[in-house]
């Protein structure tokens, strides 16, 4: 019998679980020491896609149309809903979805055109609906910015979440969305203890840099709120009133929150992590996790699956709507407007430098 695998520095996962649409999978072989296995490295892959808009008709995410620059997430949060979509590309919902990271290049390119479109009807865009557009490959890939680039020409609405700092290099291209009522961003707090997130949360900004990241879009005249999702029962939803009192002395003008959900195979990346870091508190959470999700540790119905169901989620529901009150958040998000919506002319000179020079990076062909 092998060894448990020990935590790798700055990775959430620890192994690779079997992926669920194929029928072999390679196990690793613990032998010897396993704080000598080598940590896995990031490696980034081009993404072909030939369109970049995906549309939902899901009645409880918020939004119907979404951009997501990147594939999997290098920030490594081990209780992250998207790690299975890692699967339908072959790879594992484990460390693959935090080591092999496939960048969307022609994004920028590919909104130019799809905006430019007569079929697309102006309304906001999310970004990302899967993954962090903030993440560390977006230092060097800069296809976030490019993209806000594109929504800036066209004056097209979009609301951002984030848990990277990264966000305050683009405050110039947000100021000018927001001068047409076209810009919300969203920074998500979970915690504020600074060892919580660095095991949780492993490469993502310090509670303190998110907080930075609020006032400094507040002070641009950017609309910033808060997002305390996932709320983990048993682990951090006390921390509800403090996070969003310290997200309001920072700026945040609205605020959102969500209960955890651990879809597919991150059920049991969530409960080794548990077992991992907080051994003596895994039951708890597991037993509350299951309180509010009718007895299971995932829901995936529609009506519940954001919200959960039973006392308890009741409970976090009135902690957060008091919380909010008494921080002074309005129960309201901005009002963001297509008023303004100008479609791209193709073929002529691009408004932002950055557009026209942006390198392809490196990425295999």
């Amino acid at each position: 019998m092998g060894i448990t695998p020990k935590p790798f520095h700055g990775r959430g996962a620890t192994d690779n679980p079997a992926n669920r649409f194929e029928r072999i999978d390679v196990e690793r072989d613990f032998d010897g020491d396993p704080s000598e296995t080598p940590a896995p490295t990031t490696q980034f892959f081009r993404d072909l896609s030939r369109t970049i808009i995906s549309t939902n008709d899901s009645p409880d995410v918020g939004f119907s149309a979404s951009v997501n620059p990147y594939r999997g997430c290098e920030h490594g949060c081990i209780y992250c809903y998207a790690r299975p979509t890692h699967e339908y590309l072959g790879f594992s919902a484990g460390l693959d979805f935090e080591t092999r990271i496939l960048v969307k290049q022609d994004a920028p390119e590919l909104l130019r055109e799809e905006l430019a479109s007569p079929r697309w009807k102006p309304q906001v865009l999310a970004m990302s609906g899967v993954t962090d557009p903030y993440q560390p490959a977006e230092r060097q890939f800069r296809v976030t910015r490019r993209c806000l680039e594109v929504l800036a020409e066209c004056r097209n609405p979009v609301a951002i979440v984030t848990k990277n700092l990264l966000v305050m290099r683009d405050v110039d291209v947000l100021q000018e969305l927001a001068r047409h009522e076209a810009a919300a961003v969203f920074v998500s707090v979970t915690s504020l203890r600074g060892e919580l997130q660095a095991k949780m949360e492993p490469r993502t900004a310090h509670p303190h840099g998110r907080l930075l990241a609020i006032e400094t879009l507040a002070k641009a005249g950017i609309p910033v709120g808060v997002m305390v999702a996932p709320v983990i029962p048993g682990l951090t939803d006390y921390e509800l009133p403090r996070i969003l009192k310290a997200a309001a002395n920072a700026g945040a003008r609205f605020a959102g929150c969500t209960p955890v959900r651990l879809p597919y195979g991150v059920k049991h990346l969530f409960e080794q992590w548990l077992e991992q870091h907080f051994p003596e508190k895994k039951e708890r959470v597991l037993h509350r996790i299951r309180e509010i999700r009718s007895g299971k540790l995932n829901d995936s119905e529609f009506g519940s699956r954001m919200r959960g169901t039973g006392t308890y989620a009741e409970f976090v529901r009135r902690l957060f709507l008091s919380a909010r009150h008494r921080a002074g958040i309005s129960r309201h998000g901005p009002r963001l407007s297509t008023e303004h919506f100008r479609r791209p002319l193709l073929g002529q000179p691009l408004p932002f430098p950055s557009m026209e020079k942006h390198a392809k990076d490196h990425l295999p062909p």
